[in-house]
């Protein structure tokens, strides 16, 4: 129950004990979250390595050193001399195992009531029909191939299609103009992009392909593009370049199996949605992605096996890989929504939870705005017991859209808020569902992030804004920036030596409590998509 008199969350003890973080406190000795936030900092190659053990994260090699610093803080390697593949650790393992096979991966609904779902077996043979037609293509390792679609299970195939063969994935928010999709194609020197022909928006079907076509005049280097028939559009089909999926992927099914890539080969280019100009994309690689997010989601939302996660987003966001890593590392349901979660009224979130019995629910403190704003009455009826945990990020909270979400969904669930970043892939700081949560808290630190905030002279402060920092590096830390070595050192390195500046103003109150107040530079910045 709540605090009575401050509105602080306040989980009970068996809640407490069945959580993962629990789980893995028991089993190091650690007595409680403050020690081990403080052991995850001062070791952190024991902690990093606790949580591969604790997750089970399979590494088809192991690594011979958790992290490697030879090069220095800003090119610090993860799991050094290992080899993972994403494909492999959140889709081949489930469904090989014939326990997990028939497990749902993934649900998806859409505006137009449409449901489809895939299990952990069946996403398996989706990724390799479609991998297997990528490598027959001549698509292989290093290869950049976009992907363009709404959030359908398509776009989880497509992705996981393209790490299982070493390629490189670039997600491309369905928002995006012509403009800023070729100059993400340019910059990433993609060969190929995998598209839908349409999406939902607010009950009107919205034309995808064309957009793309636009975007290709300016990116000559793409020869192929593969097209979902998603909505039937009639997609117009560039002769020797165009195909769609159905034909693509047509020949007589065979197992694929994941390539093996080393845990530093790169997974995806991640960029800020709304650039046109030279974008800046985040670099990050199987290993060390797959790892942080895996113990995000493990931890912080306490997902696993049998649970259902649905994130209000895009497969084009950040978030919508770490929904996809995160639920899939652990075992767990995606849930994908595509179109508006307040179309076509206002209850249509909440009557997803009810339908789906979502477990794990993240949206933006805007979105909550929105639905505060629409009245009272539209949770009305609909049955959200099986929330166990309320996650955002992208932006701060106001008091009364904080209550008003803890209320609407009966105070039963924690509000997990991610202080997240592109090219920290994800958080730098967020509370755990072990601990008392004050209204709007950022809690504390995210377990293996040395996070401070740092005076003009480098010196800690407390209850005086600085600057955002981390100490050391952590497994999904962007590899630089892509393609401009120079600018990652100049934007995250130069400040203080040694130590990652995120460009963000933060104040740690005398009572631990964290705050940010916004930009301090024009770098990346946290995604509000």
């Amino acid at each position: 129950m709540p605090d009575a008199v401050n509105g602080t969350w306040v989980p009970d003890p068996e809640r407490v004990a069945a959580t993962n973080v629990a789980r893995l406190m028991r089993r190091h000795g650690i007595a409680g979250l403050a020690e081990l936030r403080r052991r995850s900092v001062e070791d952190t190659s024991w902690y990093w390595d606790a949580v591969v053990d604790d997750l089970g994260i399979p590494f088809s090699v192991p690594y011979e050193r958790v992290v490697d610093e030879r090069a220095g803080a800003p090119w610090a390697r993860w799991f050094a001399g290992g080899q993972v593949n994403v494909a492999h650790a959140c889709v081949d393992r489930w469904r090989d195992d014939p326990q997990t096979a028939d497990c749902l991966a993934v649900v998806a609904e859409s505006e137009d009531g449409t449901v489809r779902t895939l299990t952990f077996g069946e996403l398996g043979v989706e990724v390799d029909a479609l991998a297997r037609a990528l490598a027959g293509d001549g698509f292989g390792p290093g290869d950049a191939i976009g992907v363009f679609m709404p959030m359908i299970p398509e776009a989880v195939v497509a992705a996981y299609a393209i790490a299982s063969i070493g390629a490189v994935w670039i997600p491309l928010f369905s928002g995006l103009a012509p403009d800023a999709i070729a100059a993400r194609l340019v910059d990433s020197d993609a060969r190929a992009v995998i598209c839908a022909d349409g999406t939902w928006r607010r009950g009107r079907r919205k034309a995808l392909k064309p957009v793309l076509d636009d975007a290709l005049s300016h990116a000559p280097a793409v020869r192929r593009v593969v097209v979902a028939d998603r909505l039937g559009l009639d997609a117009p089909l560039c002769a020797g370049r165009d195909a769609v999926w159905d034909d693509y992927t047509a020949e007589e099914p065979s197992r694929c199996g994941a390539a093996a890539t080393g845990a530093e080969d790169v997974l995806m280019l991640a960029y800020r949605p709304g650039t046109t100009a030279r974008p800046a994309a985040a670099v990050h690689v199987h290993g060390g992605f797959l790892v942080k997010v895996a113990s995000e989601a493990a931890y912080q939302t306490d997902l696993r096996a049998g649970d259902c996660a649905l994130w209000i987003t895009d497969m084009g966001s950040i978030m919508g890989a770490w929904l996809m890593v995160g639920a899939h590392a652990n075992g767990a349901t995606m849930v994908l929504y595509e179109g508006d979660p307040d179309h076509p009224q206002p209850d249509r979130l909440w009557a997803l939870v009810a339908r789906h019995r979502i477990t794990m629910l993240g949206a933006s403190p805007t979105l909550v705005r929105a639905l505060r704003a629409a009245g009272d009455q539209w949770t009305d009826g609909h049955d959200l017991s099986s929330l166990r945990v309320l996650g955002a990020t992208g932006e701060t909270w106001d008091a009364q859209a904080w209550e008003w979400l803890m209320r609407a969904t009966g105070r039963r669930a924690p509000i997990i808020t991610f202080a997240s970043a592109i090219e920290v892939g994800t958080c730098l700081l967020s509370p755990y569902p072990v601990e008392p949560i004050s209204p709007c808290s950022l809690g504390g630190i995210s377990l293996g992030m040395d996070v401070d905030v740092l005076d003009a002279a480098g010196a800690p402060v407390r209850g005086t804004i600085g600057e955002l920092v981390c100490r050391r590096p952590w497994p999904a830390m962007t590899r630089g920036l892509w393609r401009d070595p120079n600018r990652y050192r100049q934007t995250y390195w130069s400040t203080y030596p040694g130590v990652w500046r995120q460009g963000e103003r933060a104040k740690i109150d005398a009572d631990g409590q964290w705050s940010l107040y916004g930009r301090s530079d024009r770098a990346i910045s946290r995604e509000a998509a």
